[in-house]
């Protein structure tokens, strides 16, 4: 497997200086999946770019974890995913809805079951799934909305395809077993 390198400020790119010294003063340290990134500006920036539009979208915090997990676990991405359980705990999601959409299961509630479906709609059929906005909106998503998903879709078609060509080792929070995941934890769970 090809080894890629994990930048610091000091040695990535010029193109990538400025977003990788935003990103650490954000975070209190440097994630390794931007410190990947870094390799290429256009990859870094436009990463962060979409993160932080995203992060202001009109949906909530939790809205945002669920669409984010319905990407990461169907992409089977382990490093996303135990990122966003930690994210998804800090946004205040429940644990019986961490659990669920780990497991790559709807969660209880309507409205964001709707969200992940739509989601995983969306993503599965690489956006040919017309046919699922109506009963997105019909569950008290806006057309904005909508967009606000393949907006997510496309930061985890970064994040997920970077870490499994990568091979971006996973932050040291994560050697916490209650965020311990694998592809092989959801299909147990289907």
């Amino acid at each position: 497997m090809t080894k890629f390198p994990l930048h610091t400020t000091d040695t990535a790119p010029q193109g990538s200086r400025a977003a990788l010294e935003a990103v650490t003063r954000t975070w209190g340290f440097t994630p390794r999946m931007h410190a990947t990134l870094a390799e290429s500006p256009s990859a870094l920036i436009g990463y962060e770019t979409l993160w932080g539009h995203i992060a202001s979208s009109t949906l909530t915090p939790v809205e945002q974890q669920v669409a984010y997990q319905a990407v990461n676990v169907l992409h089977g991405c382990g490093y996303c995913t135990m990122g966003h359980t930690f994210l998804s705990r800090q946004a205040g999601m429940d644990e019986a809805t961490v659990a669920r959409l780990r497991a790559g299961q709807l969660p209880e509630d309507g409205k964001l079951a709707a969200l992940w479906s739509f989601t995983r709609a969306v993503a599965e059929a690489r956006g040919e799934a017309a046919e699922a906005v109506p009963a997105f909106l019909g569950a008290g998503f806006t057309k904005a909305n909508v967009l606000d998903v393949v907006a997510i879709i496309a930061a985890k078609v970064i994040a997920n395809y970077s870490a499994a060509l990568a091979a971006i080792p996973v932050e040291d929070f994560m050697s916490d077993p209650a965020l311990a995941w694998t592809p092989t934890m959801a299909a147990a769970a289907e």
